[in-house]
């Protein structure tokens, strides 16, 4: 039981790391913010598409899109006055997928 104990504490990530990590499962913890990641799975949007897509605001919507591409969920790119939306990596869409196969099981 000490060996399994001591492997435990050995391979126990960094507090920080930890920290860091409940910070990026908060953002998910959001429906509003979800919906704009499901929303960006086939590809990219601008402000104004996603927030007729899913009935928001586009202030609303502006201000999830900026804590996505802070916390590296999304990326964005310009095309003149437009700025278009998608997923980050294919990170994303696989920890959305994960979750909703828990949810199935």
């Amino acid at each position: 039981m000490e060996e399994k104990k001591s492997s435990v504490m050995e391979n126990m990530p960094e507090d920080e790391y930890l920290y860091d990590l409940a910070d990026l499962f908060r953002i998910f913890g959001d429906t509003t913010r979800i919906r704009i990641l499901y929303s960006l799975f086939d590809g990219e949007l601008c402000v104004n598409d996603i927030s007729t897509v899913l009935g928001l605001t586009q202030s609303s919507v502006s201000h999830q899109l900026r804590i996505l591409k802070d916390s590296k969920l999304v990326k964005f790119r310009r095309d003149g006055k437009s700025i278009f939306y998608s997923l980050d990596d294919d990170h994303v869409r696989s920890i959305l997928n994960l979750g909703m196969e828990h949810l199935e099981e």
